[in-house]
Parts: C-alpha cells; sequence; structure tokens
C-alpha cells in the first residue's frame, strides 16, 4: 500500500514539475513568497518590487522608529515631507510622510500612510538609478523598522525628525 501512495504523489507531482519547468519566475516566485512567510518577515511586495507592510502603531509613533532604524543602518535622511490631501470641505488633512534617504549608491523612498489613529502602512522603494531596485534593502528596512518597534518602544515614541542626528554607540 505504501509504495502506491508513492507512485501516486509522484504521478501528481510529475506533470506539475514539467508544466511549470518553463516558468521558473513563477517557481521562484511561489519560492519567494513561501520563504518570506516562512521565515515570518510579514513583508509583501508590489509586482515592481516595492516593498510594504502594515503596522499596528500611529504614524508618530512609526515616523521615530523608522528614523531610529535609518540612522542604526547608517543611511543619510535627505528629507521628510508631510503628505496631505483635500476633503470634501477643501480642507487639507495629513495623511502621512515621506522620507528620503542615501544608501551607497541607493535612494531609499520610504511612504508611511496613515490607515487609522493606530494603524500604519510603510513602503519602502530601494532604487538604484532609473530602473534597479533592490528589494533585499528595502525588506530588510522593514524588518529592522519592526525589530525597533519591539525592542524599544519608549524611543521610538520620543525620537522626532530632528532626532536624526547619530546615536552614540558603546
Amino acid at each position: 500500500m505504501g509504495g502506491r501512495r508513492g507512485v501516486r504523489g509522484l504521478l501528481v507531482v510529475l506533470p506539475l514539475v514539467i508544466f511549470i519547468e518553463g516558468c521558473a519566475a513563477a517557481g521562484l516566485t511561489l519560492f519567494g513568497v513561501g520563504a518570506g512567510t516562512a521565515a515570518g518577515t510579514g513583508v509583501s511586495y508590489t509586482l515592481d518590487s516595492i516593498a510594504y507592510k502594515t503596522f499596528t502603531a500611529p504614524l508618530e509613533d512609526l515616523q521615530s522608529a523608522t528614523l531610529r532604524t535609518l540612522n542604526r543602518m547608517d543611511m543619510e535622511v535627505k528629507d521628510i515631507k508631510v503628505k496631505e490631501e483635500a476633503t470634501e470641505s477643501g480642507e487639507k488633512t495629513e495623511t502621512g510622510r515621506e522620507i528620503v534617504a542615501l544608501a551607497g549608491d541607493r535612494t531609499i523612498e520610504i511612504e508611511l500612510d496613515r490607515l487609522t489613529s493606530k494603524t500604519t502602512r510603510m513602503r519602502v522603494n530601494a532604487k538604484r538609478g532609473w530602473f534597479l531596485k533592490d528589494r533585499a534593502t528595502a525588506t530588510e528596512i522593514i524588518v529592522q523598522t519592526e525589530q525597533t518597534l519591539e525592542n524599544e518602544p519608549e524611543l521610538a515614541r520620543k525620537a522626532t525628525p530632528a532626532a536624526v542626528a547619530p546615536v552614540p554607540r558603546k
């Protein structure tokens, strides 16, 4: 009986392998999604390799944690902008932040979008030149920001945009 199960399993898997053989990109994508989920990163990607994740943290806390993380990773923050949107009544309301940083020959664009008062979505686009994207660096920024929120919640809440100055190292 055990031998028949193995043969049946092989007969089911073999056609799939042959079918997917010509589509290595699909197989690698599925592997990458599975590996990211298995690793517990919880980071998702758009089709053009922009990494994103939603955090259960207010916008201000996530911004502070992001700035501390960039500092810890020795990435120079070049610009921080407030994102605003006009309401139906014409008033402008703050919807998030845009942070631009440099890491070697890469430009890091981070968008923080307020979803609710306690939930914020982070999108990280690590670009090298006009066309190349660095998905690994974008993912690491998100993972390290999550680590900052977990390990240093009181520091993340106290940090401000002015706190981008280097943190003294022990």
